[in-house]
Formats: structure tokens, sequence, C-alpha cells
């Protein structure tokens, strides 16, 4: 991607400012020949940064060389404060706080940023991609369109889309099952990878031969190297 940095992390301060905004940080434990990419992972709109999902990935991710950050939007913040159930919060400060995320860790991290999510988070994170520079994309069951609506695709920044992109997909998700997806245009500058039978959170059907432990880690493993590529 043309951005070559010496990956290090400020220790004592960044592990202070990770505890200050109640994030998640899976360091890389992985044995690479490469400097650590970090990549700051938004949940999806009904689950938590910390849910099942999330960590298995992050861990996953982690353990192939990928520096994970996990943080969550006011609503969920929220949520998790009171208790209640909140929607999401309107677009405009769903990618206002990707913003401010953002420009916390590259003060902090210095080496290969990239930027992803979770089904919404992963959404709002490739229409801001361009615009912070992120060296990389990754967006884990991409909500392309509403449920039962493929007809009316939320895709048209898609098409532009310049930052090196990884969506994980699986080939019957409600959200953007492969049919549909194959139809639509998208930038040359994003990969789809295709998971067997797989669901929005990559499960697949039992009578695919599958295991949902054998997508998650191939996703894992493809996701490492995608970014190691960067």
């Amino acid at each position: 991607m043309g951005k070559e940095h010496k990956a290090s992390i400020d220790g004592d301060q960044w592990a202070q400012c990770v505890r200050e905004h109640g994030w998640l940080w899976d360091a890389a434990t992985g044995s690479i020949a490469r400097a650590p990419v970090t990549l700051i992972l938004a949940h999806g709109a009904g689950a938590p940064m910390d849910s099942a999902f999330m960590s298995d990935m992050a861990a996953r991710l982690a353990g192939h060389g990928v520096n994970v950050l996990r943080f969550e939007f006011p609503y969920m913040v929220q949520r998790r404060a009171d208790g209640g159930k909140r929607p999401p919060n309107p677009a405009p400060k769903l990618l206002e706080c990707w913003r401010e995320v953002y420009a916390v860790v590259r003060r902090h991290v210095a080496g290969k940023l990239a930027i992803g999510g979770k089904s919404m988070g992963g959404r709002m994170a490739s229409i801001v991609a361009d615009e912070l520079g992120a060296d990389g994309l990754v967006c884990l069951g991409y909500p392309f369109y509403a449920v039962g609506k493929p007809e009316k695709p939320r895709v048209e920044h898609l098409a532009g889309l310049k930052t090196p992109t990884l969506i994980v997909q699986g080939e019957r998700d409600a959200l953007g099952n492969r049919a549909a997806v194959q139809g639509y245009e998208l930038s040359p500058s994003i990969e789809v990878m295709w998971r067997v039978a797989g669901d929005h959170d990559l499960k697949p059907l039992k009578a695919s031969g599958f295991s949902h432990e054998q997508h998650l880690q191939a996703a894992a493993v493809k996701v490492a190297e995608f970014l190691g590529a960067c």
C-alpha cells in the first residue's frame, strides 16, 4: 500500500489509553517475519465488542500476528452502562466515532493501521476508509442490504472505494447472499472471500461438510494474510 512504517506501540501510555477509553486490546502473539499490523475492529448493530464472535475473532487474529483494538459506539457504551436496549446511533454519529477512535489509535500506534468490523461496524468503516487513509479494510459479514431486500442494496460507495478491502461473507448471509452480491458493482480494490453455506456469522449448514470452527479459522488466516500484504 505504499506506506512504510516501523511498527511500534508506546507501551505504558497505550495501555493507559486503552483502559481510560474502555477498549479491548489483543496484542499480536503469532510468530511472523514482519512487523504486526494493527486492526481496529468495530462491533455489529446488536452485539457488543466482547461478544463471542468478536472475542473469538480478535484472539484468532492476534494468534496470526495481528494487533486488534476493539471499541464500542456510543449507544453500546450506554447500553452497557444502564442495561437498556438501544438502537444504533444515527450514521453521522457512528462515523464521527470512527474518526475519533482512529485518530487516537493513530497517535499511539505506529505502523500499518487497518480498520473494519462485524456487519454494521464494517459498513461504517467502509464509508470512512478512504477519508482516513487506512492501510486496509476488513468487513466480516457485510450488510449489503436489509433482510429480505436485496433489490435495495447499500453499496453505492463501494463502487469507488480505493482502500484495499477484504470482505468475508457467508454464501447464505441474509444480509448479502452470494447470488445477490455477485450482481452488484464493486470496486476492483475489493476482494470477497465466500464461506460455503455460511450465514451472517459465517456458520455453515451441517450438510455443507464444513464446521463453524473451520470457517472462522479460515477467515482469520485469510484476514491475517491480507493485512500482512497491505
